[in-house]
């Protein structure tokens, strides 16, 4: 038996207006310290294992295998834990104790994956895959009730691109604070292992504030109709019945593996073929002031064009801009251009991303008679998560058969090993995110026109109030 629990009322027009400026801002602040440590584990994790701890080929073959493998059991425990926070009820409301809990656990485990315990071969892979395995965990605990609150804070298209581009302006300090800090920070604390170590500790440290103004800041809204509690046996149903999110996740995670593959391989770019890698450091400025700027510029633009256009717009400016980068020479201002241009593409695909999956909450429900909003909106994470497992088993592999791990000096590398990185680097990723767009423009059909619809025909049936 369901019951309906009305959104509380405000005493003013004012004060709401108040609540939501506090909830965006709560909600967006708490992304600055989790963008700090995702990003030093997913894209900084491969190099602490090559260069920092110089894994031989067969130690480094073993962790990639055990990344792909624990990122995919993650992913796929994703959506169960979506399942767990839509059937949680507490006197903290539906989100905060697992955004809690995760952010601690989080903490512990993103310290032990970046110190160095001595150990090598078989004690290295069994201790890596233990800690690894349940750093995963522990961050989809934090990670599936957090984005899974940004759909409950509003049934507004426009406030939750708004919201999603706040909290993006803050995930993009956080992931390029890490990107331009990291390598001058770690060798200014000796470039060992402890460094990285005493790096991890600030950056978690970060994490827990951030998180602890979202919990204490954000109030979450009433907006649904309650309804019977998500069984595992229906989380199948909830995700492969969903025709439109099923369509969206295969086309991000294209797109998906293809960026971080790009991202990941930057540091090996600038270090064996640029042959300066304190040159990182800029060109990492360089890309977060062009996504900056997209995520800021991306409200003007999404008043005065619609998705699709957006999309297919970010899209021409990627391609470009991996077609710049490709054929520029060694020289920071064409290659700088070239990941302005891939980046401020990239941070409007990202939005869209988001705001695509909160829609398709309301696709379920209409087309279900059931909502799920965390577990629709734990595929995000299960998208970034395959991404990111499959572009660090390809960064791996090519680092392997190119020669590049266990090079001691960019001149042991040879010209056919850095075409090799070269190629992986732009045009496979390029290819993936084509296909991608190509996927989503022949599939994906929500857009303004049918999702007021749908949200109307919901709000007719009494299951939105």
């Amino acid at each position: 038996m369901s019951t309906t629990d009305a959104r509380e009322p405000s005493p003013t027009a004012a004060s709401h207006k108040a609540v939501d400026t506090r909830n965006k801002w709560a909600f967006a602040v708490g992304t600055l310290g989790r963008d700090m440590v995702y990003t030093m584990t997913s894209m900084f994790l491969i190099y602490f294992l090559t260069d920092i701890l110089r894994l031989s080929n067969s130690d480094l073959a073993w962790a990639s295998a055990l990344l792909l493998a624990a990122r995919l059991f993650d992913a796929v425990m994703d959506i169960v834990m979506g399942s767990v926070v839509d059937n949680t009820r507490t006197r903290w409301g539906q989100y905060k104790p697992w955004i809690a809990v995760g952010a601690m656990t989080s903490t512990v485990f993103t310290i032990m994956l970046f110190t160095d315990f001595g150990l090598r071969g078989p004690g290295f892979v069994a201790l890596f895959a233990v800690v690894y395995l349940l750093w995963g965990l522990s961050w989809t605990t934090n990670d599936i009730p957090y984005w899974s609150m940004l759909p409950a804070l509003t049934l507004d298209q426009k406030q939750r691109e708004s919201i999603g581009a706040l909290a993006k302006v803050f995930s993009t300090l956080g992931l390029f604070s890490v990107v331009m800090a990291i390598i001058p920070v770690t060798t200014a604390l000796g470039g060992d292992g402890r460094a990285w170590t005493l790096f991890a500790v600030g950056a978690c440290l970060l994490m827990l504030l951030g998180q602890s103004v979202t919990l204490f800041g954000v109030r979450e809204p009433k907006l649904v109709v309650t309804q019977d509690r998500t069984t595992l046996g229906e989380i199948a149903s909830v995700v492969f019945k969903n025709d439109q999110l099923l369509w969206l996740a295969v086309s991000m995670i294209l797109f998906m593996t293809g960026y971080v593959t790009t991202t990941t391989f930057g540091i090996y770019f600038f270090k064996y073929a640029y042959r300066d890698e304190a040159m990182y450091t800029p060109f990492a400025g360089i890309l977060g002031v062009g996504q900056l700027l997209g995520f800021l510029v991306f409200p003007f633009f999404a008043a005065r064009f619609k998705r699709r256009a957006l999309y297919t717009g970010a899209t021409l400016v990627i391609v470009l801009g991996y077609l710049t980068f490709f054929f520029s020479p060694m020289n920071l201002i064409p290659i700088g251009i070239s990941g302005l241009m891939l980046f401020m593409g990239q941070s409007f695909v990202v939005i869209l991303m988001l705001v695509f999956i909160t829609d398709t909450i309301e696709y379920g429900q209409w087309k279900l008679g059931r909502r799920n909003g965390a577990v629709t909106f734990a595929l995000q994470p299960f998208i970034n998560k395959v991404g990111a497992a499959l572009s660090t088993a390809v960064v791996a592999a090519t680092l392997i058969l190119t020669g590049i791990n266990g090079a001691a000096t960019p001149d042991d590398v040879t010209q056919a090993g850095l075409l090799g990185m070269k190629m992986m680097m732009l045009v496979f990723p390029l290819v993936l995110i084509v296909a991608g767009y190509l996927i989503y423009l022949w599939r994906y059909r929500i857009d303004e026109t049918f999702y007021a619809q749908l949200v109307a025909d919901l709000r007719e049936r009494g299951q939105l109030t």
